[in-house]
């Protein structure tokens, strides 16, 4: 038994001995991508990828600290979707989701234009004429959010709600916006930039 404890002795002994020269942490520097290289990077990207300790990206890409850090800037990759709400244009920046990817894949085609209904005192709504894939979740809106409610709906909004959404994108400027909705039934089209 006491052959036991003293081995168990010794493993812990060496345990902590190993961790304390192991204190530091070391950092990976990245070196530049040529722009051949960063072509062809499948890293991951702007979502999802992972960066040097180990741990998932949460943000939305690099910083301008990151950029000045690394010597060079992460390209953009933001999709833009034209807003035309009676007479007035708005470009807004799409989320990257599988419901935004089937709405793009419908603008390839061409504009889609909805006819929408006031709802609310707060929200336009209108039927997109088909389905699309969800991932709907708990969602606080606000002016200018766009999402998709119940797989079909487009819902544009002037004012806020809380209900169960798939986000589509956000109105990048809201200059005019609650104006150019008024106040009844509007058309609304909706175009890749």
């Amino acid at each position: 038994m006491k052959k036991i404890r003293l081995f168990v002795a010794a493993v812990l002994m060496a345990g902590v001995l190993a961790s304390c020269g192991e204190n530091r942490q070391t950092e990976k520097v990245q070196e530049p991508l040529s722009e051949s290289e960063a072509e062809t990077d499948t890293s991951g990207g702007k979502n999802g990828g992972t960066i040097e300790n180990g741990s998932e990206e949460t943000g939305g890409g690099t910083s301008e600290n990151d950029s000045a850090e690394t010597g060079y800037e992460q390209e953009d990759t933001e999709m833009k979707m034209q807003v035309q709400a009676g007479n007035d244009t708005f470009t807004a920046t799409l989320e990257e989701n599988v419901a935004v990817d089937a709405l793009a894949e419908m603008m390839k085609e061409g504009p889609v234009t909805i006819s929408m209904s006031d709802y609310a005192g707060f929200e336009k709504v209108g039927s997109l004429g088909r389905s699309l894939p969800s991932s709907n979740r708990q969602t606080t809106t606000y002016t200018g959010d766009i999402v998709l409610y119940n797989n079909s709906q487009i819902v544009i909004f002037y004012g806020s709600n809380s209900w169960s959404y798939t986000r589509l994108g956000r109105i990048d400027d809201l200059t005019g916006w609650e104006e150019a909705l008024g106040s009844g039934d509007i058309t609304v089209t909706f175009s890749l930039q």
